[in-house]
């Protein structure tokens, strides 16, 4: 454990500087929101439980290089400084109600009712200190008859529809191959938490952010969601087709698959000038991008022979040079060299502990005023924990220990 000073700890900047957040998230949703608004230039005061943490610390291989640290959790916990507390305790409790007195926004993703058993529930800190930002991230929210059920991002893919978007028609039902529940909780949980800044500046009043899972799964449905309540048809699986646009998927070309994103008509006819097929524009069939949706299975078939003539490379030129939509299937080993992600800083060095560099993936989020602020690694469990407790509620050596002796900390 880390016994260092508040003079090693860099100071934050950014547009949130001089906020603190009581960070009781773990594993995705939770720790995403919070890396965000961390980036933002929030100070972070991670609560992990004493000798095992963050559940995503064992969520090993692959660890990061040179360490035993999980890649999994490294790369939602940046610019947070971790202490050890167990709020199981009576003792703990009082820790933690110091800490929070000292802080403008707590985010948490236990199960409804959990921390309110710790004297810790929005009921409860909401009227001790008024001002509080409570964000509350769960599989179902606060209230309805799922509330106390435990969310999982599989389950909420499954749950709340996209599964039954995704995969190849005569498949199985698909996730995405990244847990876009959890991602997407977290972004609409910071969302919610900013706006919940703003009222205070207004009002001096904090408030509860109730972040469902399910629920936000339902509202990125976003097209597809629409498509349904228009037409009251559940949309089938279509691969990597897209629904409301054809062409606008991938293609197999002589040596490899590319994606064909044509957005429009005058796309499309530009697209068939170009590689000899004016006869299509002449077609009812393929005139209109309404047309060409009712006739997907036809347009797809004509455009497969065509692109299965020339390799990738020379497709990606040709119709780069037209101004179509197109792009190359990277691995993403491609992804990190490419020449626009390396120029856009999408991937940061953090000095580690041990001064090496700890390589992450950037913020996107690109201010031209106030940019991200990218000033502590990913800690090591219970790293800050002196640290916070002697800067933040002036515990001494002595008082330290004995919470040590009592497993407090």
């Amino acid at each position: 454990m880390s016994h260092a000073n508040s003079t090693q700890t860099p100071q934050p900047s950014g547009p949130l500087a001089g906020l603190t957040i009581f960070d009781l998230t773990r594993v995705l949703a939770g720790p995403t929101c919070v890396q965000m608004l961390a980036d933002l230039g929030a100070s972070v005061i991670k609560i992990e439980k004493p000798g095992s943490g963050d559940d995503t610390r064992g969520f090993v291989p692959p660890a990061m290089p040179g360490t035993d640290q999980s890649a999994y959790f490294a790369g939602a916990n940046r610019n947070k400084r971790s202490v050890t507390i167990d709020i199981a305790k009576p003792s703990g409790q009082k820790l933690a109600h110091d800490l929070i007195a000292r802080c403008d926004i707590l985010v948490e993703n236990f199960k409804v009712g959990t921390l309110a058993r710790y004297g810790l529930g929005y009921e409860q800190l909401g009227k001790l200190h008024p001002g509080l930002i409570y964000c509350s991230i769960t599989g179902f929210g606060q209230t309805g008859p799922y509330a106390a059920r435990p969310g999982y991002d599989s389950l909420i893919q499954a749950m709340g529809g996209v599964m039954s978007l995704t995969g190849e028609p005569d498949g199985q039902p698909m996730k995405v191959g990244v847990p876009v529940a959890d991602l997407f909780a977290g972004l609409y949980g910071a969302i919610g938490v900013l706006a919940a800044l703003r009222h205070r500046e207004a009002t001096g009043l904090g408030q509860q952010v109730d972040i469902g899972m399910l629920d936000t799964n339902v509202a990125w449905l976003a097209n597809q969601g629409m498509n349904y309540l228009a037409s009251g048809q559940n949309p089938p699986r279509l691969g990597n087709q897209h629904p409301n646009i054809v062409p606008y998927q991938v293609f197999a070309t002589a040596d490899g698959h590319i994606v064909l994103s044509i957005g429009n008509d005058a796309t499309f006819a530009r697209f068939c000038q170009r590689f000899g097929l004016d006869h299509l524009l002449a077609d009812p069939k393929f005139v209109t991008n309404a047309a060409r949706v009712a006739n997907r299975a036809l347009v797809t078939e004509t455009l497969a022979n065509v692109l299965a003539a020339h390799g990738s490379a020379w497709w990606l030129a040709e119709l780069e040079a037209i101004k179509v939509g197109c792009g190359p299937i990277n691995t993403l080993e491609q992804v990190f060299a490419d020449p626009h992600v390396i120029a856009r800083g999408n991937l940061i060095e953090i000095a580690g502990k041990d001064g090496n560099p700890v390589k992450l993936v950037a913020n996107p989020v690109r201010l031209s005023a106030t940019p991200v602020d990218y000033r502590l690694p990913p800690p090591m469990l219970g790293e800050h924990t002196d640290e916070v407790l002697t800067d933040m509620l002036g515990l001494d050596a002595s008082e330290r220990a004995a919470l040590r002796r009592d497993q407090i900390i």
